[in-house]
């Protein structure tokens, strides 16, 4: 006698949650909407910043204030640039930040590949004082610094700016540059010793090519905390014709002149190389960032 197979009951799909697809069918256009309201957030100091540069002084301080100016008044970067004294900070600025930057990069570079490679005595105090002095803050020690330069005389020169940029920016470049040449395995540089290549031919062409990210984000990170300083430079710099972007820009507004349309328009212009510099390296300080994340 034969027998009838009979077909599997079929389980019904569990029911999708009503609000669980209401979220999916507004997940479009909610996140991009939250994303643009946190974006605005971010920007919006630079949005005023950017009108209040585009109006007379005296729309600036009026009340009430208005987000759009009264009266446009385009001449303001054209003053800013024709100003000698405006020209005269922003190439202090830039000296000063690019020269720090590459005296931490030539000194980080060789002391994090020695302490990640070699154990030697007092390695770990070593690096734990590197870490001690990055808590440090500038504006602390500011007296003491002025009293050394006076001795040295190197008051009211770049000098004394460059040094102290370099050496409180020195210690974050050895740690995240420690970090990238630790992670590289040592069978790397014993295969490039079999190929004849010495110690410092392999730091060169075989270690700093793998550590491109780390090196770029310590160049971003040092150059910005040294185009940003003030307190140092306010200490240090007493001519008014070499002071640094970030005090010479506060001459605009004192107690006898108020140019606050010229005080935005330099402000403006005292972000631009720091963009410039995001937009060129902005994929190896990505890489730079979140390398180590992922094995």
């Amino acid at each position: 006698m034969a027998t009838i197979s009979q077909a599997p009951a079929r389980v019904p799909a569990q029911a999708v949650p009503r609000q669980k697809v209401g979220w999916q069918r507004h997940r479009r256009w909610v996140m991009p909407v939250a994303g643009l309201f946190v974006a605005l957030a971010f920007l919006w100091p630079y949005i005023v910043m950017l009108l209040n540069s585009l109006r007379p002084s005296s729309d600036v301080v009026q009340t009430p204030a208005t987000l759009l100016p009264r009266v446009w008044q385009l001449s303001t970067y054209s003053q800013v640039l024709g100003d000698d004294r405006f020209l005269n900070w922003l190439k202090t600025s830039l000296l000063v930040a690019t020269t720090s930057t590459v005296i931490v990069v030539l000194v980080a570079i060789p002391a994090a590949y020695f302490t990640a490679r070699f154990r030697f005595p007092g390695r770990i105090a070593f690096l734990f004082l590197v870490l001690v002095t990055q808590m440090f803050s500038p504006t602390s020690l500011v007296v003491g610094l002025y009293r050394e330069f006076f001795n040295l005389n190197l008051v009211n020169t770049c000098l004394s700016i460059i040094l102290t940029n370099a050496a409180f920016n020195l210690a974050f470049a050895v740690w995240i540059l420690h970090g990238f040449f630790s992670s590289i395995p040592k069978e790397v540089e014993e295969a490039a010793h079999l190929d004849g290549c010495g110690r410092v031919r392999t730091l060169l062409r075989i270690m700093l090519p793998l550590t491109l990210p780390g090196v770029v984000t310590a160049i971003v990170f040092t150059f910005i905390a040294a185009w940003n300083e003030y307190v140092v430079a306010l200490t240090l710099m007493l001519d008014d014709a070499r002071k640094p972007l970030t005090v010479g820009i506060t001459s605009y507004v004192t107690g006898y002149e108020q140019h606050w349309d010229q005080l935005f328009a330099a402000s403006i212009f005292a972000i631009i190389p720091v963009v410039i510099l995001f937009a060129f390296i902005e994929k190896h300080l990505v890489g730079g960032l979140t390398a180590g994340s992922i094995k």
